[in-house]
């Protein structure tokens, strides 16, 4: 774990969570497993707020517990989940991308809170979606559920780990820490609830000054009250899933660039057919039959079975291999391969950085493992000086290595070749290392600006409020007019500066993301499992 790694976890946990969250999780994170007491006793904080702190990691999936064999919980932080967080934006677009404002709620929920049971996510859902709705307009319970239940049949939310039920034993003592179950069958199992109801607004000032007697009856009534059917059933985003699917959206652009749309459409037929039964961290995906495919394809989509054939054997044939040919029962076996699909998208945060003709050379070195500079500048097709330059840029800054094999051993350079190669999972890293530091440095500077203008960010917040306070009591608009020349011209176009300035850090950060998680994977997928 690098340095810019534990910086960036630091960051987004204390933008998050706060000082004291960010303290203790920032310490796991450097420091590995560690019991309550040694973090209490290291961190300097009373073991009140250590509980409190690890109460707020271990909800949000941060921080997992295990019980030793000599008796004693230890702790440990998951820094790649922390780092997690910066994608959260992503999540809830593409939420909303596939399941309209709806599922975009349900998964920002459950990211907030990070476990929710699906009653308590039907209701807040439909609060938040009936107070954006015109006066008189309602969001019933059921489209909020039936939006939760696709989002559990394709994967992207998924059951907790419970606690087993075990028999009631007075003599027995119960474990320091309860031990979590989960049935892979019953993951995506949505229980049978019958939620009949309405979203409810939110009372006005009167209704809450009118309704505030009856605050204790109503707690009192809660508490008595039979607890939810789903009590107990907790509810976690997939975040696996959610990769899974920008994995595939990634290769199905790689397919367009490289192909036609028409071969992209299909590929994204394929990986559609197979998003449930391919695990995230499969290298291909379940073998299709060109009968299956074709069934499969959109509506729209008018290309005869002939003409399909012919694209899959195209695609099957293609260098880079982005579709494999498995067999030939039902009119051929075909197969994505994720893992040689993510080699392309390496190539686009490095032609980035160092431009398409870099990119050029370094694809080329990939694909001929080892050349010479006069043959780089052949095959490259790039005029001698500008490819030595490129190739001492790139040397310069290790994305490339030069390895000499000498014809005789006294090494002299006349009778020496020189032999360029690339080492793609060490470039890889060296980018995602730079990504990091990139990030950390974008939040810095954010929290900078907000901070170098928190007096004015305040007033405008004051003015804001006294504005919707009379606006909702009838004022005139003189009054209206009055209120917001309370700031001045010369802060309104602070304010404006301020505002471009965020929203472009934001931005950044998101397009920064997007490289890393591109990295990330095609990092995984070289790795070797065991």
């Amino acid at each position: 774990m690098t340095q810019a790694e534990i910086k960036l976890c630091s960051l987004l946990l204390r933008e998050h969570f706060g000082e004291i969250v960010e303290k203790i999780g920032t310490y796991l994170i450097r420091t590995g497993t560690q019991p309550l007491r040694m973090i209490g006793s290291d961190t300097g904080l009373s073991l009140d707020q250590v509980k409190k702190a690890l109460c707020v990691l271990i909800q949000h999936n941060l921080v997992t517990y295990q019980l030793q064999k000599r008796g004693f919980v230890e702790y440990e932080a998951h820094c790649k989940r922390v780092l997690r967080i910066l994608r959260y934006p992503r999540y809830i677009y593409t939420a909303k991308t596939l399941y309209s404002d709806t599922g975009e709620l349900i998964v920002e929920e459950l990211l907030l809170n990070g476990k929710m049971t699906m009653s308590a996510v039907v209701r807040k859902v439909a609060d938040r979606l009936t107070e954006t709705m015109e006066d008189g307009k309602t969001m019933d319970y059921t489209d909020v559920s039936n939006t939760f239940v696709r989002l559990a049949d394709t994967h992207f939310v998924q059951r907790c780990p419970l606690v087993p039920e075990a028999p009631e034993t007075p003599d027995v003592p119960p474990p320091p820490a309860p031990t979590l179950v989960i049935n892979e069958k019953d993951m995506y199992t949505v229980p049978r609830l019958n939620l009949i109801g309405k979203g409810k607004r939110r009372r006005s000032c009167d209704d809450e000054e009118n309704g505030e007697h009856k605050a204790k009856k109503q707690k009192q009534d809660a508490e008595g009250a039979e607890p939810p059917p789903d009590d107990g059933i907790y509810w976690q985003v997939n975040i696996d899933r959610f990769h899974q699917h920008f994995r595939d959206q990634g290769i199905v652009s790689a397919v367009a660039n490289r192909m036609d749309q028409t071969s992209s459409e299909i590929v994204r037929t394929m990986l559609r057919m197979s998003e449930v039964t391919t695990s995230s961290s499969a290298p291909y995906t379940q073998p299709l039959s060109s009968n299956e495919i074709f069934r499969s394809l959109p509506a729209g989509y008018n290309i005869v079975k002939q003409v399909l054939d012919q694209y899959l054997t195209l695609l099957a044939d293609d260098p880079l291999e982005f579709v494999g040919k498995s067999g030939d029962s039902g009119g051929g076996m075909y197969i994505v391969n994720i893992l040689y699909g993510l080699h392309p998208l390496i190539y686009f945060p490095f032609s980035l950085r160092f431009g398409s003709r870099c990119a050029r050379i370094f694809r080329l070195l990939l694909r001929k493992k080892h050349l010479e500079q006069k043959q780089v500048e052949d095959f490259a097709m790039i005029p001698a000086k500008e490819a030595k330059d490129m190739l001492y840029k790139m040397l310069s800054e290790n994305f490339v290595s030069l390895q000499e094999i000498p014809k005789t051993p006294d090494h002299a350079p006349s009778r020496t070749f020189y032999l360029y190669t690339v080492n793609v999972q060490s470039s890889a890293r060296m980018l995602l290392h730079r990504c990091y530091k990139s990030v950390a440095n974008l939040i810095e500077r954010r929290q900078y600006e907000t901070k170098e203008n928190k007096r004015l960010l305040e007033k405008s917040q004051r003015v804001e409020a006294i504005l919707a306070s009379m606006q909702a009591t009838g004022a005139e608009d003189v009054q209206l007019q009055e209120i917001e020349e309370m700031i001045t011209a010369p802060e309104r176009q602070q304010l404006e500066n301020l505002k471009r300035n965020v929203n472009k850090i934001d931005a950044s950060e998101n397009q920064v993301d997007e490289t890393i998680f591109v990295l990330e994977s095609f990092i995984e997928s070289t790795v070797k499992k065991p």
